[in-house]
């Protein structure tokens, strides 16, 4: 879906599913992935350029730049750290404080080269995170990635002992088993890849600021497990003190 477009960049909505690898074998394995990107938009695209990628199971916003000076003011950015991402995510349990920051380094893991984990000897890695409401066994996070390390923000919530809905590379896939209200195991359980979007992104210097809307999957989590509001009163949240 497209989302915005300007003369230097186009930004879509990726769907959870659609593989952004590409192979250094094939020299039209870039033009394949942004083709499943943008799909029947593409005639009108013209040439585009991948910036940067998301997992295959994540949701969310995609920039793609329409010419090699905006691929490298783009790739700048977030090289620079000057770009603000903002992802949601349904994770296993609630974090203790409600919301905080995690610093913990990453890196390969040597057991299983799909995997990256918490490493003393790895790459700095900060991710902020702040709960936006406790449902039933589990919890509607917002988190700002300071850094781009390999699934970050996965690793950071299954180190910390909440793996995200739908997880089966981090330990998220089979939680559902203990949860006792049938109608909320069988939905937890039915979650197809990890519950993970990438709602905005923000480069306040380029005038970029994009937001995607919830994919049905994790809408439809949020729907049949968010409380009435009178169930509410007594589970209220501290104010959120970081930007959104």
């Amino acid at each position: 879906m497209l989302l915005f477009e300007r003369d230097d960049l186009l930004a879509v909505a990726k769907t959870a599913g659609v593989s952004m690898a590409t192979s250094s074998k094939n020299e039209k394995s870039e033009e394949e992935v942004i083709g499943r990107l943008v799909g029947s938009d593409r005639a009108a695209a013209g040439t585009l350029f991948l910036v940067h990628r998301l997992d295959v199971g994540t949701s969310g916003v995609v920039l793609l730049a329409k010419s090699v000076a905006a691929h490298r003011a783009l790739s700048l950015a977030f090289q620079n750290r000057r770009t603000r991402k903002t992802y949601r995510a349904i994770a296993w349990g609630y974090p203790r404080p409600a919301q905080g920051t995690w610093t913990d380094p990453l890196g390969r893991d040597p057991k299983d080269g799909r995997k990256m984990k918490v490493r003393a000897d790895g790459k700095e890695a900060i991710t902020r995170y702040r709960t936006l409401s406790r449902l039933p066994s589990v919890a509607d996070l917002l988190l700002q990635p300071e850094t781009g390390r390999t699934h970050q923000i996965r690793v950071h919530l299954s180190a910390h002992g909440h793996p995200i809905v739908g997880d089966d590379l981090y330990g998220g896939a089979t939680r559902w088993r203990g949860v006792r209200i049938r109608a909320h195991r069988q939905l937890l359980a039915s979650a197809e890849r990890p519950l993970l979007h990438a709602e905005r992104i923000e480069i306040p210097d380029l005038g970029i600021d994009v937001l995607a809307p919830l994919p049905e999957d994790y809408a439809r989590v949020l729907a049949r497990l968010t409380p009435s509001p009178s169930d509410r009163d007594g589970d209220k949240l501290p104010a959120p003190s970081f930007r959104r």
